[in-house]
Formats: structure tokens, sequence, C-alpha cells
């Protein structure tokens, strides 16, 4: 019955796009932070 709201509700399927929204935002967050952080520690050996 929970999943059946969840996907045919307008408040389920706008809680299921923000869980997905922000569950993508920390992927991205991730990646850029360790991106950034990689390219700080190749600098400082210059």
């Amino acid at each position: 019955m929970a999943w059946k709201e969840l996907f045919s509700t307008d408040i389920g399927l706008l809680s299921v796009f923000t869980i997905g929204f922000i569950l993508a935002m920390a992927v991205f967050f991730i990646r850029y932070f360790s991106k950034k952080a990689e390219e700080d520690r190749r600098n400082q050996g210059n």
C-alpha cells in the first residue's frame, strides 16, 4: 500500500523526485570535491 501511494499521489511523486535529486546532488558534489582536492594535491608539488 505504501509503494502504491508513493508512486501514484502527487506528494509521493514529489518525494521520490526530491530524494532522487538529493542523491544526484550528493554524487555530483563528491565527484567535484574529489577532483578539486586531487588538483590541489598535484599543484602543491610544483
